[in-house]
């Protein structure tokens, strides 16, 4: 072949390749996708809320804008306990709430936000990922059209908001008090009326006398909603929810339908919310602490071994009713138990044993 042809016949080929790119790329090119998020908190409320919008933010940050987030705190769009019927319906794609909002519907839901006894942040993430409970989330929430994915923690919460001292279980008796999930189960089998409100409303029934006591999350989220205008006893740890793990929950079509690509950045999105609002939390809960005890006169106080014994004795029997409900709750709340066993007792030689030990020699 000449050189004059072989010349011509290269760049025809060149030609044909950058034709291939040119007709190829739209065909490969993602649509850029809007989706609604809708949400159980306030806007802009600390850590709950801002952590919801950091994770619509981040989610359109992460796909250079191709997918839109349009967020909606709650009451925006739907009421904050609609959230879920409105993204297994379909009307939205994504909620963000916690999980023990929808035990009504089933209680194997509880143990993916918070439950008696449960699991510390740590302990959640172990089961989650590693213990099996991701898959039993997968198959409850497929039943109700709906994928769940961690997204965000508040740790040990504290006990709760009191206007007297809780010196016995006979003191819980006919006390209003707002706490959901199965804490709540817990309260009123110890004779107490639990009660189920959204953030936004708590404030006024604690202060115009609805509700004699409630509990919210920790010092950080309890000093903005000033409860200690209206109760002074400040109770801790909290049984009811030791490591409150927070969700968004999808419409399964919609997730279903979405590329392995997609699915991993929704996932990786999720992942880091879940870690950067424990980290939030824990560098500003000691510090608000202090200043309710300091600055608001708020009188800290520690259920009594007494009490304490008498909301495990409760608990159990909670869980008992829980394990009857159906075969899915029973492996759901045993797959929780087991982990709680194996991971908890790596965590009382490990996490728990140093710091005991850093504590007392450093006297905090």
């Amino acid at each position: 072949m000449k050189r004059r042809e072989l010349l011509k016949t290269g760049l025809a080929g060149m030609g044909g390749v950058a034709a291939a790119t040119t007709l190829s790329a739209p065909a490969i090119a993602k649509e850029r996708m809007e989706i609604n998020m809708v949400s159980t908190w306030p806007r802009d409320f600390p850590g709950l809320g801002t952590g919801a919008q950091r994770f619509a933010k981040r989610l359109s940050d992460m796909s250079d804008g191709r997918i839109q987030v349009n967020y909606y705190a709650g009451g925006e769009r739907v009421k904050p306990f609609d959230s879920f019927d409105e993204v297994a319906s379909g009307n939205a794609q994504i909620y963000h709430g916690a999980e023990y909002y929808w035990k009504g519907k089933h209680p194997g839901f509880a143990y993916f936000t918070a439950v008696p006894f449960g699991l510390t942040y740590t302990e959640m993430n172990a089961w989650i990922r590693f213990g099996g409970g991701q898959e039993l989330w997968d198959e409850l929430g497929a039943e109700f059209g709906v994928k769940g994915l961690m997204c965000g923690n508040t740790g040990v919460q504290m006990g709760g908001w009191f206007r007297k001292e809780i010196n016995s279980v006979d003191d819980l008796k006919g006390l209003k008090m707002r706490i959901p999930g199965l804490g709540g189960d817990v309260m009123a089998k110890l004779g107490a009326s639990p009660v189920s409100l959204p953030g936004s409303q708590i404030y006024e029934n604690l202060v115009s006398g609805a509700i004699d006591a409630t509990e919210w999350v920790g010092p950080w989220n309890d000093s903005f909603m000033k409860f200690y205008e209206a109760a002074k006893y400040y109770y801790y740890p909290g049984m009811h929810e030791p490591g409150a793990m927070l969700a968004i929950g999808m419409n399964k079509e919609w997730w279903d339908g979405l590329s392995k690509s997609d699915q991993l950045m929704v996932n990786a999105a999720a992942s880091m919310e879940n870690d950067v609002m424990m980290a939030e939390y824990n560098a500003k809960n000691g510090e608000a602490l202090a200043k309710l005890i300091n600055e608001q006169g708020v009188k800290l106080r520690q259920f009594n071994d007494d009490v304490y014994d008498a909301f495990g004795e409760a608990a159990d029997e909670v869980f008992e009713t829980v394990r009857q409900h159906s075969d899915l709750a029973a492996r759901i709340h045993d797959s929780f138990v087991a982990s709680r066993s194996t991971v908890g007792a790596w965590a009382k030689i490990s996490d728990q044993a140093y710091v005991e030990q850093r504590n007392r020699v450093l006297d905090l």
